[in-house]
């Protein structure tokens, strides 16, 4: 079994889509090992998303991480970081597959309804960001 860490961002969140999200979570066939909600503080959206700093978007990125409560998740199942990247679809919802969750609920490039990790790497290194060993079974 593989985890990965997953956000139902702001936006979604505050347009009432995250029970469709998770459904959608379960539907795939992901255990969620752990999930809460948490307004994000800008230390902590700062920190988290460090490896931007400096682009462009970083400004844009924090202000709407921390406009509204997120959801975070510890998903688990065979192949979870590819698995739940598919579910997500493309970072573009105008780019994303028909049914994936950013096509259904994201905005735009900046705005696209989730967040997850882009290798089992950086899964674990999420995970431990937002959430303690013994919350993760």
């Amino acid at each position: 079994m593989e985890r990965t860490f997953a956000i139902i961002k702001p936006d979604a969140v505050a347009a009432g889509h995250s029970g469709h999200i998770i459904a959608m979570i379960e539907e795939a066939g992901f255990r969620i090992l752990a999930m809460r909600s948490q307004h994000l503080t800008r230390a902590v959206a700062e920190g988290f998303y460090a490896v931007h700093k400096g682009k462009g978007f970083f400004d844009e990125l924090i202000e709407f991480m921390t406009e509204a409560p997120v959801i975070l998740l510890s998903l688990e199942r065979d192949n979870a970081v590819a698995q739940w990247r598919e579910v997500m679809g493309a970072t573009n919802p105008e780019s994303a597959a028909p049914g994936t969750v950013r096509k259904l609920y994201g905005a735009s490039i900046g705005r696209n309804a989730s967040h997850g990790s882009d290798s089992v790497e950086n899964a674990a290194i999420e995970l431990n960001w937002f959430f303690r060993g013994s919350e993760l079974g």
